[in-house]
């Protein structure tokens, strides 16, 4: 057996000046050490915790040490409690009974979110506290709760958590169990909760921060960058007119090509008013691509985008078709149009129309998707009455029980003639980088379908692909206020 070993001490030198503030900080931490006079049981117990901390990942794996640690080093029963974001609404996160639950379980309502240790119902409930302040003052006091006895290990003017932020609540108990050594420890148990888990929380932050940047680079790739390459074909288009005005110009001024009879200056005149109704066509072409290029980037440019580290919605009332569909149609006309596509509208959208509450440059990316895959892979096909048909229809119609028995949905639909897909095989189009069979050819890059999902979910509604005979129908339904709009049976 190895004999015990005890680390020298060496006499005070002096602390080079850098580390002077941290020496200070462990002499401090070594006083209360002292102070604190722990039991061996106790020192294992924070070693076991912090050993385990750093050996798992998972945030699911620490939820599960924080109170797996008390049930094996002291037999005593925990449960931690997570304060939902933004609200003051507790959640059960893990209990040493089950673990983690598998659906979601609020609190109980003796467990209440305070900014001082008390004992509530055999429990003892402590405030897990966060190392990083959030500028402002911890929660006011309050009254204690009839049945909750708040305790004398609370003290301070800016409360338990004193600049920091309250994470949620931890539990522990039986009380008959503890004593007020017991107590003391379990409060400076939580404070290591608390830290660890507000640095695991802000590493979770920034990792969705950095998935979230990079899906919005395939968002603007693919909603502008692509789209904006239609500049170029526009000033090319606009060159080719100022070398015909230069050519019309070098003919005027030959006295020998125009001027001679009057069929020769109606034929100049015929040819500048050409010139001047393309040039107009291609200003309009212009202003139009820069709207709908503009209202794109402001709606994916967004500086609470990069503060949430998500899409933030900017809903307003509008006319769905209006508004949106029939500008994005106008702005894909000339492609449909090339591709030989027949644009069949509904008759009484625009009669029976009526507004809802949408994100409108949101949304009308969604409507830039489905028409820019309608001029990409729509498909001739034969109907039953051997007629050839090469089209594209938009539409809506009311939806009931949606989202919830008793509520009303509104379903958009943009139907492309071609070779159905399997349902299953549909929907799983929606999911990122995912293309259908026959289209490894066609530019593309499985993105479109899975920003549409991403924005209508955020709307709180849902997507989906029908199969028909004569071709393919993708769809999103949108859940309608209960003070909108009202359909008739």
């Amino acid at each position: 057996m190895e004999p015990k070993t005890e680390m020298t001490v060496v006499s005070a030198s002096p602390r080079p000046t850098d580390l002077a503030a941290i020496c200070h900080r462990v002499r401090e931490k070594s006083e209360s050490y002292e102070k604190y006079n722990f039991s061996s049981k106790f020192n294992e117990f924070l070693k076991a915790f912090f050993d385990l901390a750093q050996e798992f990942d998972s945030l699911e794996d620490f939820y599960r040490i924080c109170v797996a640690v008390p049930l094996e080093m002291t037999d005593q029963a925990s449960a931690l409690y997570l304060k939902e974001k933004d609200e003051d609404s507790l959640w059960l996160a893990c209990d040493s009974e089950h673990g983690i639950p598998a659906e979601p379980v609020a609190a109980d309502s003796a467990i209440r979110l305070q900014d001082y240790p008390y004992e509530t119902g055999g429990m003892y409930v402590i405030p897990i506290c966060s190392k990083q302040p959030q500028g402002v003052a911890a929660l006011p006091k309050t009254n204690d709760a009839p049945g909750e006895r708040r305790t004398e290990l609370w003290s301070g003017e800016t409360g338990f958590c004193g600049m920091g932020r309250l994470l949620g609540m931890f539990a522990v108990g039986p009380l008959t169990a503890l004593t007020a050594s017991d107590k003391f420890f379990f409060v400076k148990y939580v404070n290591r909760i608390g830290f660890n888990l507000d640095n695991r929380l802000i590493a979770r932050q920034n990792i969705d921060h950095l998935k979230f940047i990079n899906s919005l680079v395939m968002d603007i790739e693919h909603n502008v960058i692509v789209p904006n390459m239609y500049f170029l074909h526009l000033f090319n288009q606009l060159k080719k007119k100022i070398f015909e005005l230069q050519h019309l110009e070098d003919e005027l001024k030959n006295p020998t090509s125009c001027g001679q009879d009057i069929s020769s200056r109606n034929d100049c005149i015929d040819r500048c008013s050409r010139i001047r109704e393309d040039l107009m066509r291609y200003h309009q072409e212009l202003v139009k691509h820069h709207a709908n290029i503009s209202l794109f980037l402001e709606s994916l440019f967004r500086r609470e985008h990069f503060q949430k580290g998500h899409l933030v919605l900017h809903p307003k009332r509008c006319f769905v078709e209006k508004e949106i569909i029939l500008p994005q149609l106008e702005h894909y006309a000339a492609r449909i149009r090339a591709a030989g596509i027949t644009v069949e509208r509904p008759d009484n959208m625009l009669d029976e129309e009526f507004q809802i509450m949408v994100d409108i440059g949101l949304l009308a990316q969604v409507y830039a998707n489905l028409f820019s895959n309608a001029a990409k892979y729509t498909r001739q096909i034969k109907s039953n009455d051997g007629v050839s048909r090469k089209a594209m229809a938009y539409g809506r119609e009311i939806v009931y029980d949606f989202p919830e028995l008793g509520q009303q949905g509104i379903k958009f639909n943009v139907f492309t003639t071609g070779p159905p897909f399997a349902v299953e095989e549909g929907n799983k189009l929606f999911a990122e980088g995912k293309r259908g069979q026959g289209c490894e050819n066609i530019p593309g890059t499985g993105h479109g379908l899975s920003f549409i999902r991403h924005v209508i979910e955020l709307h709180g509604g849902t997507v989906g692909y029908e199969s028909t005979p004569e071709g393919n129908n993708f769809y999103f339904i949108l859940p309608l206020p209960p003070s909108g709009y009202q359909a008739s049976s």
